[in-house]
Parts: C-alpha cells; sequence; structure tokens
C-alpha cells in the first residue's frame, strides 16, 4: 500500500476514533461491539421491575382502600419506595447499557486494543501487537450462547500466555479471518525486517590486488622501468684484477635476469 494511502487511512482513523491513540502510520481495521442483543436483555430486566412496581402499586391502591389496613402516612411512605425503585431501575438500565457498549476490541493494522469496562470506575485497556498474538478463537459456553448466537472471542499470546476475552460477540467468523489475516501479515513484515541480508565475501584490497591478474600491458611498462634503473655494482680486488660482482633481486622479471646474465658474459 502506498504511503499517501496510509496516511490518509490514518488521518481518517484518528477522526473517527478520536479516543485512540494510534501511532504513526496506524489505522483501524475493524471495531467490533458487543451485541445489541445485550442491551435488549438489560432493557427487558428494567421493564420487568417496571412491571413488578406497577403491580405492586395497583394491589397497594386496591387492598389498602378496601381494607384501610393502611392509613395514609403508611401508603405515602410505600408510594416513595416505590418511586426510589423505579429510580434505581432506570439509572441501574442506563449504566449497564453505557458499561456494556463501552466494551469495544479495535483492530488495527499494527495492533489489538481493547477497551474494556466493567463499570463506571473499573475501565482497563489492554493493547496486543498482532506479531505477539498466538491463537485467536471464538468459543460458545452453553445453550443460549447457541440460540442467540453470541460467543466469546479468544486471544492467546506467546510468551506469558496470557488469554484475552471479549465477550457477548455475535459469530464473528468474517472478524476472525480478517484478525487472522492481519496476523499473518505482520508476523510476516517483522520476519522480512529482522532478517539477516545473505553474507557476502569481502577482502581487503591488498588481498583484493594480490589476487588479480597483472594486465600485460601493465607488466610490459613494469619490465621497462626496471630495465632502466642502474644495478647496485660491488667490487673488489683479488691480487691485480679486479672483479666486479652485479647485484640481482630474485624478484625481478625474467628478462630483467637474462640482461644480467649477458651482462656478466
Amino acid at each position: 500500500m502506498k504511503q499517501e494511502l496510509v496516511k490518509l487511512h490514518h488521518a481518517r482513523s484518528k477522526k473517527d476514533f478520536p479516543e485512540l491513540k494510534l501511532e504513526e502510520n496506524e489505522y483501524v481495521e475493524l471495531a467490533i461491539q458487543r451485541s445489541r442483543l445485550g442491551i435488549i436483555f438489560i432493557w427487558t430486566a428494567a421493564c420487568i421491575g417496571y412491571v413488578s412496581l406497577l403491580i405492586a402499586l395497583i394491589f397497594l391502591e386496591t387492598n389498602g382502600t378496601h381494607t384501610n389496613v393502611l392509613n395514609g402516612f403508611a401508603k405515602s411512605y410505600l408510594y416513595l419506595i416505590i418511586l426510589i425503585l423505579f429510580g434505581i431501575i432506570t439509572i441501574a438500565a442506563l449504566v449497564g447499557s453505557r458499561v456494556y457498549k463501552s466494551n469495544r476490541l479495535y483492530v488495527t493494522n499494527k495492533r489489538l486494543i481493547h477497551h474494556c469496562a466493567n463499570s463506571l470506575f473499573s475501565k482497563s485497556v489492554n493493547i496486543i501487537e498482532l506479531v505477539s498474538i498466538e491463537d485467536v478463537s471464538f468459543k460458545q459456553d452453553n445453550i443460549a450462547d447457541h440460540i442467540f448466537k453470541l460467543g466469546t472471542i479468544r486471544m492467546a499470546t506467546v510468551g506469558d500466555e496470557t488469554t484475552y476475552t471479549f465477550k457477548y460477540v455475535n459469530t464473528p467468523k468474517d472478524e476472525l479471518d480478517a484478525i487472522t489475516h492481519l496476523v499473518h501479515v505482520e508476523k510476516e513484515k517483522t520476519k522480512r525486517r529482522h532478517r539477516r541480508p545473505d553474507e557476502e565475501q569481502y577482502y581487503d584490497d591488498e588481498d583484493f590486488d594480490d589476487e588479480m591478474p597483472i594486465p600485460e600491458q601493465q607488466l610490459a611498462t613494469t619490465q621497462q622501468s626496471a630495465a632502466a634503473q642502474p644495478f647496485p655494482v660491488q667490487s673488489s680486488s683479488v691480487g691485480s684484477v679486479t672483479v666486479q660482482q652485479t647485484t640481482v633481486t630474485t624478484n625481478q622479471p625474467q628478462s630483467i635476469q637474462e640482461l644480467n646474465q649477458a651482462l656478466k658474459k
């Protein structure tokens, strides 16, 4: 993917998900929420509470009026209790809905970001690198999960073997395939990033020059310059005869040695 397109996705993700602290060139691939059935269950339970309070209120009105068991003060006290219970149920439903919807799982091109909330005052953020994920699975524990097609996403990490869970999710077959694919892609990128290059043989300049063959033109030039240099001559007297000895180094070319032999003759 081109760098400009990555930056565009990054800017769009920062705009759509301001609660996330995204890294450079990081963008959101998936945003998984809990099933809406959970909200329905919460408000269904609240409605059951409302109906129970309404039945209690009707019973209080009918029986209390005919039997005159309760005086005015007692009835007012019970009405107040019913009103308080009504408010408590409403607040509990609102808080439960907010906490329920606060649990989200964000899948970026680099990490898994799990926003977990158990209450208004108990929240946590779990960040999992894609390369550290070993297994992603989905499980259903009871009959209700199979009936309503709900379950739990499980994410196991490498090393410390920690398992993170995200509950009350609709059967996320496509989401699981997407997460598995992103994990595989990120691991392949990491392998290529840390892969050692093939070892190459490097030679020192001196060794490399020694192993290189000398061109014929350069050899001829060397021979000519060696022939033009004077040879060291040592003189020694034996009686009345003077002997001149020419010293020739062994590392001279062959043509120079032949020239020295001709001088001796």
